[in-house]
This record gives structure tokens, C-alpha cells and sequence, in this order.
């Protein structure tokens, strides 16, 4: 009779029909051959048994030492991987802390320029919230950057370099506004050549922390941002207001534009590659024409915001900027004008509007983060539009019959409302920044920042406008209490369609699914095992 093969996995002990004999004996000495029972079927060994106990432990001691290397590989790729980490993570505090620090003590050169329209160029209040939101206009096109940005990589990176390329275009034009004089065409020039860099940093500096974040699984990193942003704001107001004092303007700005440069060598000390950012692909960069590229990004992020999830906060937020009159301009000319304050008490005001706003951030990041984004949104709105009445007590000398002072009233209040503006902004870029898909980072978060400078442009030109309208002059201010209330009447209208910001961040709402998934699943796999043996057994008592 011929026997079936031996598996060497799963040996099979051979029984013969005809013949019943007692197992085998095991046998103390190794079986030298093993492949003359397959070889001779009708030869019955009785060494099989052994022999096929001793192939196990072999395997199981040759994948054990498997086992142990990879094991071991994987341990040094995992301390190869950490410290890669924490090297990144260095580059990537001493890059963006640093960027969003320069960002924020940007105050610094544009107080100068300030008080440098207003008491060395002469211009009325309106004219120079004109020229303010005219300077901002390329901030406007921060899409094109962030498009760019993500579609198109220089040497192999596709944030650093486009951080060096608006720092070196910011310092080049800084530095000519000393040379431009008191020509109001040519210092426009500068200051639009100069927000023109400062667009590009900043497009691909929130287009780093968003796509760091994602990759690396550090959300809430725009807090962080938004602390070194209040930082660089709390110092640049400082020095800013103690050294108009003592400094010319044009002073201020060469300063400044020697801080740029320090900016420019940490971009040049940084890697991108080291961050641990997705690497482009060569094939893709060979093939892919800037036509192509630009249409897909283009393609990919109007997909993007036309989902409700990003629509609707994005629209409540860009018209609760908008459609407010913002005053600055005017307010500031009647503090310096009419009330004669000192350049230090308005630079330590903004300070104290940036520490407010400082300790907001670190509020929010350990506590109000937790709270329903709607609810806090509300919140903050009705809080922005009463800090806007302010500005009524100080123009209506209320605080002297309190007993407050005008220079500590300005002190302490003057930068609230401006504070409440900023720190708003805050939660829909966190809620943005969870949203972004993987490769939108760029485009998405340029867009959203283009979207609010866009709002404020248009709020300082219905601001400009309203103070032509009642009739504010560098003379007469009778009329800016009607301009303040008309201000806070339209901080209050974005209250009406506040249901269009959503009542808790995705993020969160993810995290709670995420925590019930596996829960779920087992209770869907339970049933589901439950049901197919109930449906088996109504098939086997039909059939029967």
C-alpha cells in the first residue's frame, strides 16, 4: 500500500489498515536520513516520530533569533528615529519660534512708521489708515504663495527656502525706507515690497507648523505659535515706545532690518529634511509642469473649502471682521494729537495688550480649549463689541471723573479691544489646522490667513470711510463718539448667525469617536457572530 507524504510542518504518522502494530519506541539515537521514507513509501521507519520532533525546535530557535535582530534592528532604528526627533524638534523651535517671534516684533518698525506719517509727513487720520490697509494688500495674496509652496519644492524643501526668500525681500525693502525720505509714493513702495516678504514667511511658516504637526501628532501647536507671536509683540511695543523717544524713525526701521538678518542665518543653519516633513518625489517633480502643479493644488483646495465643516466657520469669521468700522487711525491721532501722550505710554499699552494676550493663549491652551468652540466664540464677540466702548470713556473723559488718569487709562485699556480681535482668531486656527488634509497644508492655511487680511483691509476702509463720512479731521474729533458707537452696533450684528460656527472642534469630536470605535467594533463583531450562528442554524432546520 502506498502512504500518503510527510509534511515537515505537519507530520502525519503512517497507519496501515492491514497491519496494527504498538506505537514505535522513541529512539535515543538521531536519524541521519530523513528523506529515504519519501523516497521508498513501502518501507515502514520507525524513526519518523523523532525525527520530526527534533525539526521544530530548530525552526523555533531560528525564528526566535530572528526574533532577537529584528528586534534589535528595530531598537536602533527607534534611537535613530528619537534622536532624529528631537534634533528636528530643535530646528523646528529655533526656525518657527524665532520666525513668529520676528513676526510678532514687526509692532516695532510699523509704531515708527506711524508716528512718522502722523507728525513728520503731516497726514490726516483717514490718509493714514489708508495708507495702513493699502500697505496690507499683499497679504491679500497669500494663496498664490501657499499654492506654490506645496506644488513646488527648491532643492529638495518647500518651506525653508520660502521662508529665506520673503525674509531677504523684507530686509531689502526695510532698508530703504531711510533712503525714501518724506516721498509718500516711494515709502509706499517700501512698505509694500516689505509685506510682500513678510507674506511669504509667514505662508510658509504656518504651512511648517501645520504639516509638522500632522505628521509628528502635535495638534494645538498654533497656541504655541501664537505665544512667541505675543512675545515678539510684547518686546517690539516695549522698545518701540522707549525709543521713539531718544531715535528717529528711520533709525527704528535699520534696526529692525538687522534683526532680519538673523532671521536669515537660522534659515540658512536649518534642514528641512531633518523636521521629518514627506520628501517629494522625483518622479512627480520631473514630470509635473508649474501649469499642472498649480492647477492641482488650485483643484484641491477649493474641494477643500467648499466642505460646510470649513465653509460655514470660515464665513462667520471673515464677516465678523469685516463688517466692523475699525477706528485706529483716528484714535490714535486724538491720543497723540489732542490728550498729548507720551510715545512711551502707547508703546507700553500695546504692551500691555500683548502680555493680555499672551495670557489668554496660555488660558485657552490649558483650559478654554475644553469649552464648545460656539459658546466661546460667542462669548468673545460680546466681549469684543463692549471693549469697543472704551474707547467712548476716553473721548468722553469719563475716566477723569472716575479719578483715572488719561496716561493710565490708555495704559491699561487702550489695546483691549485689539487684543480681543487677535486672540479670536486663535480657535478657528486650530479648528483649521485639524482640518487640513495632508498636502493642503500650504494652500489652505495661506488662504484662511488671506481670507482675514482681506476682512481687516476691508474694516480699515469702511473705518476710513465712516471718519470722512461724520466728518473726523486732524482738527476735529466732536464727532468720533458717533463713530464708536457705530462700531460697537456692528460688533454685535455677527451674534445673529453664530450657528455657523460649530459647537465642538472636530478634533475633539474625532478623539471621543476614536476612544468609542473599539467598543463599538467588538459589540458589531459580537452581534455579527451571533447573527450569522442564528441565521446557520434557521439554514440547517429548513434544510431538515
Amino acid at each position: 500500500m502506498i502512504f500518503p507524504s510527510i509534511s515537515v510542518r505537519a507530520p502525519l504518522n503512517p497507519v496501515s489498515p492491514l497491519i496494527l502494530k504498538p506505537p514505535p519506541k522513541p529512539s535515543s539515537f538521531r536519524p541521519v536520513r530523513c528523506s529515504n521514507h519519501q523516497q521508498n513509501p513501502d518501507t515502514i521507519d520507525r524513526s519518523v516520530k523523532p525525527s520530526t520532533h527534533l525539526i521544530n525546535p530548530i525552526i523555533v530557535a531560528i525564528e526566535a533569533v530572528n526574533k532577537k535582530n529584528i528586534e534589535k534592528r528595530g531598537g536602533d532604528e527607534e534611537r535613530r528615529r528619537g534622536c532624529f526627533s528631537q534634533m528636528g524638534s530643535q530646528q523646528m523651535l529655533g526656525l518657527c519660534g524665532f520666525g513668529y517671534g520676528v513676526q510678532g516684533f514687526r509692532c516695532f518698525p510699523w509704531l515708527a512708521l506711524n508716528f512718522h506719517m502722523a507728525h513728520i509727513l503731516r497726514l490726516d487720520p483717514s490718509m493714514i489708515q489708508v495708507v495702513q490697509n493699502i500697505g496690507n494688500l499683499p497679504m491679500v495674496v497669500k494663496p498664490l504663495f501657499g499654492i506654490l509652496s506645496d506644488a513646488f519644492y527648491i532643492g529638495g524643501a518647500h518651506r525653508v527656502p520660502y521662508i529665506f526668500i520673503g525674509v531677504i525681500l523684507s530686509w531689502g525693502a526695510l532698508s530703504l525706507i531711510p533712503v525714501a525720505g518724506q516721498a509718500l509714493a516711494s515709502l509706499m513702495l517700501c512698505v509694500l515690497l516689505s509685506n510682500l516678504g513678510a507674506s511669504i514667511t509667514e505662508v510658509a511658516q504656518d504651512a511648517l507648523v501645520a504639516e509638522y504637526g500632522q505628521k509628528h501628532r502635535r495638534t494645538g501647536l498654533q497656541t504655541y505659535a501664537f505665544m512667541a507671536l505675543a512675545g515678539g509683540g510684547i518686546l517690539g511695543n516695549l522698545f518701540g515706545g522707549c525709543l521713539l523717544q531718544k531715535m528717529q524713525p528711520n533709525t527704528m526701521f535699520r534696526a529692525f532690518a538687522i534683526l532680519l538678518l538673523f532671521q536669515v542665518a537660522v534659515c540658512l543653519i536649518a534642514k528641512e529634511d531633518s523636521l521629518g516633513l514627506p520628501q517629494p518625489d522625483d518622479q512627480n517633480l520631473v514630470k509635473k509642469s508649474i501649469f499642472e502643479g498649480v492647477r492641482e493644488q488650485c483643484s484641491n483646495l477649493m474641494i477643500t473649502i467648499s466642505e460646510d465643516s470649513i465653509r460655514h466657520p470660515l464665513a462667520w469669521a471673515v464677516a465678523s471682521i469685516a463688517m466692523v468700522p475699525i477706528l485706529s487711525a483716528p484714535i490714535f491721532c486724538y491720543q497723540t494729537q489732542c490728550l498729548c501722550l507720551d510715545p512711551s505710554t502707547i508703546g507700553m499699552s500695546r504692551v500691555v495688550s500683548q502680555l493680555m494676550l499672551l495670557s489668554a493663549t496660555v488660558l485657552y491652551n490649558q483650559f478654554w480649549k475644553r469649552i464648545p468652540m460656539r459658546k466661546l466664540i460667542g462669548t468673545v464677540q460680546l466681549l469684543y463689541a463692549s471693549s469697543l466702548l472704551l474707547d467712548l470713556v476716553l473721548v468722553r473723559q469719563i475716566n477723569l471723573s472716575l479719578g483715572i488718569p488719561n496716561e493710565v487709562f490708555a495704559l491699561c485699556f487702550s489695546g483691549f479691544a485689539e487684543t480681543i480681535a487677535q486672540f479670536k482668531l486663535l480657535p478657528f486656527s486650530v479648528l483649521f489646522a485639524s482640518l487640513c488634509p495632508s498636502g493642503c497644508e500650504g494652500s489652505l492655511t495661506s488662504f484662511l490667513a488671506s481670507a482675514f487680511c482681506l476682512s481687516s483691509i476691508l474694516s480699515g476702509v469702511f473705518g476710513a470711510g465712516l471718519a470722512s463720512l461724520i466728518g473726523i479731521t486732524s482738527g476735529d474729533y466732536s464727532s468720533l463718539p458717533v463713530g464708536i458707537l457705530i462700531q460697537f452696533l456692528a460688533a454685535l450684528a455677527p451674534l445673529w448667525w453664530i450657528h455657523l460656527v460649530p459647537m465642538v472642534e472636530p478634533a475633539a469630536e474625532k478623539e471621543k469617536k476614536k476612544g468609542m470605535s473599539k467598543r463599538s467594533r467588538r459589540n458589531r463583531r459580537i452581534g455579527r457572530v451571533a447573527l450569522e450562528s442564528f441565521s446557520a442554524y434557521r439554514r440547517e432546520r429548513e434544510f431538515e
